[in-house]
Formats: structure tokens, sequence, C-alpha cells
């Protein structure tokens, strides 16, 4: 399958940023008019076999987020800009990420990239994950798409995460590569779209 999904994320990656070019602009303009900061986010990730890439997307924090708070956004995050807010919730912060999978560090389907941060605490079993292709979507990331709301309800959120939620996704996506097939990619894409169009 794997030169079949190279061939599927290169296709779909090229021809979506073609298509998406005019609202992708309508975006990055309301992201610089909010606050005049930088369209973009770009943070550190692990990627495939381990290897670190800078990860893309739209901004939704204020441009100092960095020094005002964790890598983890836990509620109603104080750093998320209006229009971060409204990016978050229909996941279209993600869309630059097209990018990342034209180039071959990220696939369209696959475990959500980790900060080196969270990756320092894997076990042995848990960095197989490693040896995935990183993705936009995958069943984990629709599990878990209210992710900061129920850290929020935790007295240690980042605990939390790393204790439970982390895990959790792991196995999730273990379980899926065992028997990926593009159909079953097309399938994520597909629940991934109705989980969004959900949002309320």
């Amino acid at each position: 399958m794997k030169w079949e999904k190279r061939v599927f994320d290169l296709i779909c990656s090229l021809l979506g940023l073609i298509m998406l070019t005019p609202f992708l602009l309508v975006i990055a303009l309301l992201i610089k008019l909010g606050d005049g900061g930088p369209v973009f986010f770009y943070q550190e990730r692990v990627g495939y076999r381990g290897r670190l890439f800078r990860i893309c997307k739209f901004r939704t924090m204020v441009p100092s987020a960095g020094h005002a708070g964790g890598q983890l956004t836990v509620g109603n995050d104080s750093r998320v800009t209006r229009t971060g807010y409204l990016l978050r919730k229909t996941k279209l912060d993600e869309l630059p990420q097209l990018i990342n999978v034209l180039v071959g560090e990220m696939s369209l389907v696959g475990p959500r990239p980790e900060v080196p941060r969270y990756v320092a605490f894997y076990n042995q079993e848990q960095r197989e994950v490693l040896n995935l292709m990183p993705g936009i979507t995958d069943l984990a990331s629709i599990k878990y798409r209210d992710e900061s709301s129920l850290l929020a309800q935790s007295a240690d959120p980042e605990k939390t995460y790393i204790q439970e939620i982390m895990p959790r996704k792991i196995q999730i996506n273990l379980a899926y590569a065992r028997d990926a097939t593009l159909l079953n990619d097309i399938g994520v894409i597909i629940s991934t779209f109705a989980a969004i169009l959900k949002i309320h």
C-alpha cells in the first residue's frame, strides 16, 4: 500500500492546495487583520522514524503564546484568538499541512505527530508508532476531537495527557495500522469531515 498511499497523498494535497488557494488567502487575511501577527505557526514535531520536521498551521493563538503557557491547549485557553477559535473548531487551521504532505513529511491519514517533549515519554512499545508516517487526521483525532475540554476537567492536564490520553491515541493508531488500506484511509477522511460537521 505504501506507493499507493504516497500517490494518493500527492494527488490530493496538490489538488487541494490549488483548489483551496482563494479560501486559504481569505483565512490568511482574517488572521493578519486580527492582530497584525504572522499568518502561519511552525512547530517542531517528531515524524517518520523519529525525524524532526516543522509542521505548518494557520496561527490560532496570540503571537506571544509560546511565552505565556504550555504546549497543550486546555479548555477556553485565553491565548486563542477570536479567529483562531473558529479555525480550531472547524480544523481549518490544519489545512497548511497539505504542504507537509506534498513534500513527503506527512500523509493525509496517519498518527498526529507529537512534539519532542511528549515523545520522550514513549515506552519501547509506544515508539512503534514512529514507524508510521504522521498524518493530518486519524481515528484518534476523531475520538479525541474535544481533547481540550477533557483536559480542562483535570487537576493536572499535562499528567492526564501523558498518562491517559496519549497512550490511548497510540493504541488506536497502532491497531489501525495493522489493517490499514487505502479504502480505510478514505473512510477516515470522510469520518473526519462528518465529525467536523457535527461541531456546534
